[in-house]
C-alpha cells in the first residue's frame, strides 16, 4: 500500500494523540490511537500500524519492572490466555467486513468510557481476580486481536485489582506482549501484515515516545478530572464516528 502526505500527516497526529494520552495517563496509546486510526482509514490497518508500539514498550518494561511480578502465576495465566484471545480476535479480524469491525471499536470505546464514568472506584478481591483471570483475559484478547482495543476488560480488570504500580507495569506489559508475539504471525499468516505496513508500524513508535512528554506536561497543567473529561469526550466523538460510518456503509 502507498500513503500520500496527507494521509501520512494524519497517521502521525493520531500517533500523537496516543502518545499524550499515554504520557499523561500511563494507559496505552492504543486507547485513542486505535479508534483515531480507524475512524480516518479502517479498523484493519490501524490494529496492524499499532503492532511495534504495542510491542517494543512492553518489552522494555517487562524487562524493567521484572523484580515487581507477584509471587504466583498470575501474570503468565493472564498473558497466555490474552494471547490464546488475540488469536481468535485476529482471525474475526480478518474475516469480519469492515463495517462490523468498526462497531467492534466503538462498542469498545464506549465501554471503555462508560466503565470510567460508572465505576471509577471499583475494586476487586485478588482471590476472586485469580479466579477470572483466564477468562477476562481471553476476552480482552479477543477484543484486542479484532479492534485493537483491549481496555475496557484488560485495564479495567487490572486497576480493579488495586495493584502496586509497578506489577500492575509489568503485569500489562507481559500481557500486551504476549498477545502481540500472537498477533504478529497470525496477521502475517491472514495476509494481512505486509513489509510496508511492518515499517509503518516501526515509525508508528516515533510519534507516540515524541509527544508522551507533551501528555505529561498536559497533565501536570490541567487538573486530572478536567483531563480525563476531555479524552472521555474526544474517545466518544470518535466511537461516534465510527458507529455512523458503519451503519452509513451498511444501509
Amino acid at each position: 500500500m502507498t500513503i500520500d502526505p496527507a494521509q501520512f500527516a494524519i497517521v502521525f497526529v493520531c500517533l500523537a494523540l496516543g502518545g499524550v494520552l499515554k504520557g499523561a495517563t500511563g494507559a496505552g496509546a492504543p486507547i485513542l490511537a486505535v479508534p483515531a486510526l480507524a475512524a480516518v482509514f479502517n479498523v484493519k490497518l490501524a490494529v496492524v500500524i499499532m503492532m511495534m508500539p504495542n510491542l517494543l514498550p512492553n518489552v522494555w518494561q517487562c524487562w524493567r519492572f521484572r523484580a515487581d511480578r507477584l509471587p504466583n502465576n498470575f501474570a503468565w495465566i493472564f498473558a497466555v490466555a490474552g494471547g490464546a484471545g488475540a488469536f481468535v480476535g485476529t482471525a474475526m479480524l480478518a474475516a469480519l467486513p469492515h463495517e462490523t469491525l468498526s462497531l467492534i471499536v466503538a462498542m469498545a470505546v464506549f465501554g471503555y468510557v462508560v466503565l470510567r464514568l460508572a465505576k471509577p472506584d471499583w475494586k476487586l478481591a485478588f482471590e476472586t481476580g485469580m479466579r477470572f483471570a483466564a477468562p477476562a483475559a481471553f476476552v480482552a484478547g479477543i477484543l484486542q486481536g479484532s479492534s485493537g482495543v483491549s481496555a475496557p476488560v484488560s485495564i479495567s480488570y487490572l486497576n480493579a485489582l488495586r495493584l502496586k504500580r509497578e506489577t500492575y507495569i509489568f503485569t500489562i506489559s507481559v500481557f500486551f506482549t504476549a498477545m502481540t508475539l500472537v498477533q504478529l504471525p497470525a496477521q502475517a499468516w491472514f495476509g494481512m501484515l505486509t513489509p510496508t505496513l511492518i515499517g509503518l508500524s516501526l515509525a508508528a513508535v516515533v510519534p507516540i515516545l515524541a509527544f508522551m512528554p507533551v501528555g505529561a506536561a498536559l497533565a501536570r497543567r490541567m487538573s486530572p478530572a478536567a483531563f480525563d473529561r476531555a479524552i472521555l469526550l474526544l474517545l466518544a466523538a470518535l466511537a461516534c464516528k465510527l458507529v455512523y460510518e458503519a451503519l452509513a456503509g451498511a444501509a
